[in-house]
């Protein structure tokens, strides 16, 4: 596959700047970044890349004053994710209960519960605040049919079967996303019970069924515009957790949600990110 390499200059640069950026120029296509002194180098396939996306991000960006300008070439061919796929993460444990490691860095600690992750990008390994603030939501409400909206590696679907819940249905834009979940779902023993869907929230209008909980682990603008979608496939008593944003987007997020039916149950922050957990 060809790929893009795009150097971004985020301007004055800050750690939480350019964090917040690569996970709002997924909608772009990119499917990983590497760190600079000045800002982020982001890869993604060239037959993928939605450059009108890309130019919305950066209007949009909710820093103030920060400036980010981008040069995009040709890459050389390469694996742009070997570097994290040869060293892998380190073993995550979530409130004592719940461990998550790649199968390589095995936990030293006896866990009721372990999720084994094989991951081409760190996004959805559990080594992410949003991830782990939704694992640990998912310890305590973990139950009947889940909706994973935007998959990724299917961590949060496996993380709700292997809690409690009897069914998960996953989804995401991405094909390589969709694979892997799949994947993950095998060596975890739990593909019997989740569904991994290629596509974007237009994709619920094919199924029929409700569902007890929706997960969406996605930048706040995606959550703006999907979510009458998630709530179009709620009942009265579903939970829908949500994450991928900061905490200064916890007001404009509950105010939709308010406005189409929900009410909040909770929120939690952690390193200015947030998790929501609303009701039907």
């Amino acid at each position: 596959m060809k790929y893009f390499e795009v150097e971004f200059t985020i301007s004055p640069y800050s750690a939480d700047a350019a964090d917040l950026f690569a996970s709002l120029a997924g909608e772009a296509g990119f499917e990983t970044f590497e760190e600079t002194e000045t800002g982020l180098k982001g890869y993604v396939q060239q037959s993928l890349f939605d450059e009108d996306a890309l130019r919305e991000c950066i209007e949009d960006f909710p820093f103030e004053g920060t400036s980010i300008i981008y040069n995009v070439r040709e890459a050389e061919d390469r694996d742009w994710n070997e570097q994290w796929e040869q060293e892998g993460f380190e073993p995550i444990v979530i409130a004592d209960q719940l461990v998550i490691h790649d199968g390589r860095h095995l936990p030293e600690v006896d866990s009721k519960i372990q999720i084994e992750i094989d991951a081409k990008l760190a996004f959805g390994t559990g080594t992410h605040e949003t991830t782990r603030m939704i694992c640990t939501q998912l310890l305590k409400l973990a139950k009947g049919r889940v909706l994973d909206c935007g998959t990724g590696t299917g961590i949060l679907s496996i993380c709700a079967l292997k809690l409690g819940a009897t069914e998960a249905v996953g989804y995401d834009i991405d094909e390589w996303s969709v694979d892997n979940a799949r994947h993950n779902a095998v060596i975890n023993r739990v593909d019997d019970r989740f569904t991994s869907l290629l596509g974007d929230a237009k994709i619920l209008e094919n199924i029929d069924e409700k569902f007890d909980i929706v997960l969406a682990n996605i930048n706040r603008n995606i959550l703006l515009a999907d979510m009458p979608m998630f709530v179009s496939k709620m009942h009265e008593g579903s939970l829908l957790i949500l994450s991928g944003f900061y905490s200064d987007d916890c007001e404009i997020l509950i105010e939709k949600a308010h406005s189409i039916g929900l009410k909040l149950v909770s929120k939690t922050t952690d390193h200015d990110w947030a998790c929501l957990v609303l009701k039907h």
